[in-house]
C-alpha cells in the first residue's frame, strides 16, 4: 500500500515515526510519502515532501500573519496528493491544516485515517461534522475522548493507548547526573528543568517569566531544554540571571535528572508527568490570541495531566496568572512541601493507568492495515 502521512509539529513527527515502524511491520510492501520531520523521514527511509518547521504556525495572530503561505501549502499538498494517488492518507493531529486536506482526499476516493484527535472536546466542536464526513477511522489518544465522540456524536473511534508511552518506554538514560552536568558544563547544583515550548512564539512569550525567578533559588541550576532548530543566542536573549544553562535535544535526560520542571502547556506536560517529575504548567501568548481563545474554549484547565485527571493535580499558571510571584510560590510548594509533592506523584501513578498500555502506535498501525484490507 502507498501511505501519505501529514504531521505538523515535533510531537507529531515522533508519533508518526513510531506509526511508520508499525506499518512496515504489518505491510511489507508499504511505501511512504511524508510531510513531517526528521524522525518520520528516517523511519520511512524517504525524503520529506516538506519539513513541519516550514508550515507549523499556531495561534490566531501567527496564522493571520502567515495566511498566504498557509494557503499556498494547502494547495501544494492537494496537488501533490492528486499527482501521487496514495491508497491512504494518515493525518497526525495538526487539525487546522489536515481538516482542510481531508475533504479533498475523500472526494477523490482516498481512504482517510486520523491519528490523535483534534481537541474538539475543548473547542471548535463543529469540527466533528467535518471529521464524521471525511475521516474513515479516527484513532484517539485518551479514553475520555473516545467517550466524547461515541456518546455525544454517535461516531465510533478507536482508543489503543497514548503514543507517548511508546516514546518514553524507548528512552534509556545515557548518563549519570554527574556526567550529564559535566558534559553540558552545568554547575554542581540540583537541577530545575525549564521547557519553554517548541515554537518560536511560545519561547518568546514564556521564557522570560519562566527564568525570572531563578535568582531566588541560588542552590539550584535552572536548565532550559533547548531545541537545535534554534541557535543558542536565541535563548540567551531572554536570560537575565547567572544560574541558568541551556542544553540541546536532551529533554528526557534533563527531566529525569531534575527536581522539578516548569513546562509550557502542550504535550511536554504529559511527558513530564509520565516521567514522574513534579511540574508547574505555564502558558502565555499574544493577548489578542488569548482573549479570542477564551471566548471559545470550554475548559477550566489547559494542561493535559489536569485534563486527563479531571482536576488540578499540578499547578497551572495561565496568561495573567503567570507572574514571577505566583510562579515562585508554586515552585516553593513543589520543592519544599513534602505532602504537596507526594500528592502530585500519587496522582501521576493514577494518570499513567488511565493512558493504557505501551504499544499504541503499533496497534494503530495494525488496525489501519486491517481496515485497508476490508
Amino acid at each position: 500500500m502507498k501511505y501519505y502521512l501529514i504531521a505538523g509539529e515535533a510531537s507529531g513527527d515522533l508519533h508518526g515515526s513510531n506509526l511508520i515502524k508499525g506499518l512496515k511491520k504489518y505491510d511489507s510492501e508499504a511505501q511512504f510519502r511524508i510531510w513531517g520531520g526528521d524522525l518520520m523521514a528516517e523511519a520511512a527511509g524517504v525524503e520529506l515532501v516538506k519539513h513541519y518547521k516550514t508550515y507549523d504556525y499556531m495561534g490566531i495572530v501567527e496564522v493571520v500573519k502567515h495566511a498566504k503561505l498557509i494557503l499556498n501549502n494547502i494547495q501544494f499538498c492537494k496537488d501533490d496528493i492528486a499527482a501521487h494517488r496514495p491508497d491512504a492518507i494518515i493525518f497526525i493531529d495538526f487539525p487546522g491544516f489536515n481538516l482542510k486536506i481531508a475533504p479533498f482526499a475523500k472526494n477523490i476516493g482516498i481512504r482517510t485515517f486520523f491519528y490523535i484527535s483534534p481537541t474538539v472536546w475543548a473547542w471548535k466542536e463543529n469540527r466533528v461534522k467535518t471529521i464524521k464526513a471525511n475521516i474513515d477511522h479516527m484513532f484517539v489518544e485518551l479514553p475520555f475522548v473516545k467517550k466524547f465522540y461515541e456518546t455525544r456524536h454517535n461516531y465510533y473511534v478507536d482508543f489503543e493507548g497514548h503514543p507517548l508511552l511508546d516514546s518514553i518506554a524507548q528512552f534509556k538514560e545515557k548518563y549519570s547526573v554527574e556526567e550529564f552536568k559535566r558534559m553540558n558544563s552545568i554547575p554542581d547544583k540540583k537541577l530545575i528543568a525549564v521547557l519553554p515550548g517548541s515554537r518560536e512564539y511560545e519561547i518568546r512569550e514564556n521564557l522570560k517569566t519562566m527564568q525570572s525567578i531563578s535568582e531566588k533559588y541560588t542552590d539550584y541550576q535552572f536548565v532550559i531544554a533547548g531545541m537545535s532548530r534554534f541557535p543558542l543566542d536565541f535563548y540567551q536573549k531572554y536570560i537575565t540571571a547567572n544560574n541558568i544553562s541551556v542544553v540541546f535535544d536532551q529533554t528526557y535526560e534533563l527531566l529525569k535528572k531534575s527536581e522539578a520542571a516548569i513546562v509550557v502547556s502542550g504535550s511536554a506536560t504529559l511527558e513530564t508527568a509520565i516521567l514522574n517529575i513534579p511540574e508547574i504548567i505555564v502558558y502565555q501568548t499574544n493577548p489578542i490570541t488569548w482573549y479570542l481563545g477564551r471566548l471559545f474554549v470550554r475548559l477550566n484547565n489547559l494542561g493535559l495531566p489536569n485534563l486527563i485527571m479531571e482536576h488540578e493535580i499540578v499547578p497551572e499558571l495561565l496568561e495573567t496568572d503567570m507572574t514571577s510571584r505566583k510562579l515562585s510560590k508554586a515552585l516553593d510548594s513543589i520543592l519544599f512541601d513534602e505532602n504537596f509533592r507526594n500528592n502530585i506523584l500519587n496522582n501521576y501513578a493514577q494518570l499513567r493507568e488511565k493512558l493504557g498500555n505501551e504499544g499504541a502506535s503499533e496497534r494503530v498501525a495494525k488496525h489501519i492495515t486491517e481496515y485497508m484490507n476490508l
